[in-house]
């Protein structure tokens, strides 16, 4: 069974991605690092239950990726969007047999890619062009090679934000391909005809939230 992993919220500046979100959550985020090769760094927010969220930008510090950066931050139309305020763009899966998973996927996830940081060590699907799945909204699937005491929402801290749903809205075609997902909350597909997109809700310490 694929598990929910985390969320990723995209933006065109961390600093100003995360006072966005601080308005909204009340709480900061935790520095990430960078991802080299890749052209982006992020920051990350526990929201239990083995879930955490992303914040991820481009790094003007490193060079030009020689492919497009993932999450569409490089696409036209994705930066138009991001120039007015962050967006929650994708959602990631955890799988213990990343190989076995891709086989029972009723879509393309992409191509495995082994990724390190430091003593954290995954494999992670990456499609070509920088598009995630169904434009976002099937998610891409990630591996952990370090135990579970390892992964990221074991070493972030408890800021009193948690995850209480989240909600893929799209054509039938792509509510058609979902993948059978374990989650510590709700997730609730929509099949629509309007613009498709995700929308979490959170509980902080400013209240309850939805960004999507």
């Amino acid at each position: 069974m694929l598990e929910l992993d985390h969320l990723v919220v995209a933006c065109l500046d961390l600093d100003d991605g995360e006072a966005w979100l601080r308005e909204r959550f009340g709480v900061p985020l935790v520095p990430g690092g960078q991802h080299p090769g890749w052209g982006t760094h992020n920051r990350l927010l526990q929201l239990g239950g083995g879930v955490y969220f992303e914040l991820i930008a481009p790094d003007a510090s490193q060079p030009e990726p020689k492919t497009p950066r993932p999450f569409m931050l490089d696409d036209p139309a994705m930066r138009a969007r991001l120039k007015k305020a962050p967006v929650l763009v994708h959602w990631l899966v955890r799988s213990d047999d990343l190989e076995r998973s891709l086989g029972t996927l009723k879509y393309l996830a992409g191509t495995i890619v082994p990724m390190t940081r430091g003593s954290l060590r995954w494999r992670i699907t990456v499609p070509t062009g920088g598009h995630p799945p169904g434009d976002g909204l099937l998610p891409t699937v990630i591996q952990w090679d370090v135990p579970m005491t390892e992964h990221p929402t074991a070493r972030l801290p408890d800021a009193g934000v948690t995850l209480a749903g989240l909600a893929i809205r799209g054509p039938k075609a792509i509510i058609e391909r979902r993948p059978q997902v374990s989650a510590p909350v709700p997730l609730e597909w929509v099949e629509t005809r309007d613009e498709p997109g995700l929308a979490a809700t959170f509980d902080t310490p400013a209240g309850r939230v939805t960004i999507g």
